[in-house]
Formats: structure tokens, sequence, C-alpha cells
């Protein structure tokens, strides 16, 4: 009978999904690692490397934000023990995508890097963005959720939506430079869905709500 029943539980539970797609989210940090230590990054690599871990977090930020839709849409609500995960792995690529900046192309030199941020609106609201995601990744265990409470944590993770909003602002200004926003219209229309969904699930719930509460 157990093994009866550990046959049927759903593919997404299975203990080997997390060990996976950590070695999926490894993937591009390894190919930049490799690509950079053979000279393989093109003419420049530095520019290479902070666009390449730039676009890692845009995409990976998109997963996360998908996470709640497909779980709704699919019924498939085992896809939220992945949503962590996803996240934190977005605040390293975007934690990596500031290292490079500040290293490659600004030396490490502190002030220089302030004065820049100050100085650059698109940096600036870049590292706003890195700087709100970091109380998330921070409080992504299961310990912080206990410590802060749920209501409190959920508040604190709402965030997510101004660091949306902030990397795609971030993303607008770095192409407006070289007036190229074909890339950036695939993101913006990608998280305008995913928001947008979450609008409209908030307004399909409350609706009935007000309706029932005016009724009565």
């Amino acid at each position: 009978m157990a093994a009866h029943a550990a046959r049927k539980k759903p593919l997404l539970l299975h203990p080997s999904c997390k060990p996976v797609l950590f070695m999926l989210l490894l993937l591009p940090l390894a190919y930049l690692v490799i690509a950079a230590a053979t000279d393989s990054l093109g003419a420049n690599p530095a520019e290479a490397l902070i666009r390449r871990s730039g676009d890692w977090t845009l995409r990976l930020l998109c997963a996360t934000l998908a996470i709640t839709p497909l779980r709704v849409l699919l019924k498939q609500p085992a896809l939220a023990r992945f949503r962590r995960m996803l996240g934190v792995a977005t605040f390293g690529y975007a934690l990596l995508h500031f290292v490079c900046y500040a290293v490659l192309d600004q030396g490490l030199d502190l002030a220089v890097i302030l004065k820049d941020i100050a100085k650059r609106p698109f940096i600036l609201v870049g590292t706003a963005a890195l700087l709100l995601m970091a109380p998330l990744a921070l409080t992504s265990f299961n310990r912080a959720i206990k410590a802060l409470g749920a209501p409190r944590w959920q508040q604190l993770h709402q965030s997510i939506y101004a660091i949306a909003l902030l990397a795609l602002l971030h993303f607008f200004w770095m192409k407006a430079g070289k007036n190229d926003f074909g890339e950036w219209s695939i993101y913006a229309g990608v998280i305008a869905t995913l928001l947008g969904w979450r609008v409209w699930e908030a307004r399909r719930r409350v609706l009935p709500a007000a309706a029932s509460s005016l009724s009565g």
C-alpha cells in the first residue's frame, strides 16, 4: 500500500525535484565562469558578464512571479515549493550583476561607485531593486517566517512587485542609450501580464465579497 501511495504522489512533490532545479539554476553561472576562464565572452568580457548576469536576473524574476499564476491556472499547488528557491536564485544573480559592475567596471572603488550610482539613474534604480531584494532573500526560510509571523512575512515579500518595476525601469534606461527596446518590450509584456493577472485575481475575489456585504 505504501509503495502504491508513493507511485501516486505528484511528480512535482518528488524529492529529486528541488536538487534538479538547484542544478539548473547553477547552469548559467557555470556557463559564465567557463566562458570567462576560456576567454569566450567576446571583445568586451567585462560588459558581457555584467549584461548576461543582468539578463538572468530578469529571467529568474519573471520565473518567480510566474509561479503563483501557473499554480492556480494549472491547478498544481506543488509548484509553490519552488518559489523561494527561484527567489533566492534571482537575488544571487542580481548580486552577481552588481559585483561584476562594481569590480569589473568600477575597480571596486567605493567612492567612484557611490558617485556613479548618484549620477546615473538606471544604476540608482537597479541598486534600489537589489537592496529591496536583500531582505526577501534573507527571510526566505521557515525560521524567518516563524520569527516574523506569516502576515508580516507576506507583507514584506509583496515588495517583489516594486522590485519587478524597478528592474524593468533599470533595463529600460540602460537600453534607452542605444534606442533598443525590443528585448525590454518582451520583459515588460511578461511582467505586465504576471502583475495584471494578480490585479484581476484580486478583483475577482473582492467583488463577490463586496456584493454579498451590500446585499446583506
